[in-house]
């Protein structure tokens, strides 16, 4: 059942943040079937949202993780720190696994996957509205399994979100180089995440970072059947 957001007179006012015009429309579509809501502006970068937020107005966003401009789990901590008040349901195509936890850690409401169902995505609206967290089964035996023993944690959830960045990065084949030019950072600071994750997991190369990230489903399935099911 979902919890009643429609406390106010006027519905809650959504800001979609996605580079995928197809994604966006299946939002859009999805979240203005419900008159809780409505959504008032639909931005494709990271810092169109900040934009955005800035100028008020904005009761919930629903922010991807994979921007161009900018990872969305930093973009969240900024956000978090300026405006306190804004609700975020992350919206991704990472599974669970990968980004829930650091998510709910800087901030966010909520996460769902972009393959959940609609009333899935309306459900978490409503939790969230609702000034509640939206977590799946999934995150929640994560949640329950890491609280007093940080132990049991996946190697990858002990890397400092930074490490975890270049390790996805590294995990999709790109290289030092290419990941330090598109992080805006030296390419000595990029090898030294990579030293460091490498260590913390216990791993000896790229070859078995990306074997990792396979095996424990971090990276995301892009394609047009993940990008149009929601359509």
């Amino acid at each position: 059942m979902r919890s009643s957001s429609a406390v106010t007179n006027h519905p809650l006012r959504v800001l979609i943040t996605d580079d995928h015009a197809i994604v966006c429309e299946g939002l859009k579509q999805i979240i203005g079937s419900d008159p809780a809501f409505m959504v008032m502006a639909e931005v494709t970068t990271a810092a169109q949202a900040m934009q955005v937020v800035r100028a008020g107005g904005v009761d919930i966003l629903v922010l991807d993780i994979s921007l161009p401009d900018r990872n969305g789990i930093e973009l969240l901590k900024q956000l978090k720190q300026e405006t306190p008040s804004l609700k975020v349901l992350i919206c991704s195509l990472h599974h669970e696994d990968a980004y829930a936890l650091r998510a709910l850690r800087a901030g966010a409401a909520g996460y769902i996957s972009k393959q959940c169902a609609p009333d899935t995505l309306l459900s978490a609206l409503h939790q969230v509205a609702a000034g509640r967290k939206y977590i799946s089964a999934e995150v929640a035996q994560q949640l329950a399994t890491q609280i007093g023993n940080d132990a049991q944690a996946a190697p990858h959830q002990r890397l400092s979100d930074r490490e975890y960045q270049t390790f996805l990065k590294i995990a999709t084949g790109m290289t030092v180089t290419e990941i330090a030019g598109q992080l805006t950072l030296s390419v000595k600071t990029i090898s030294m995440y990579r030293t460091r994750l490498l260590q913390k997991m216990q791993l000896r190369n790229n070859a078995e970072l990306t074997h990792y990230a396979v095996r424990h489903q971090l990276l995301p399935e892009i394609s047009e059947q993940s990008n149009s099911v929601m359509l």
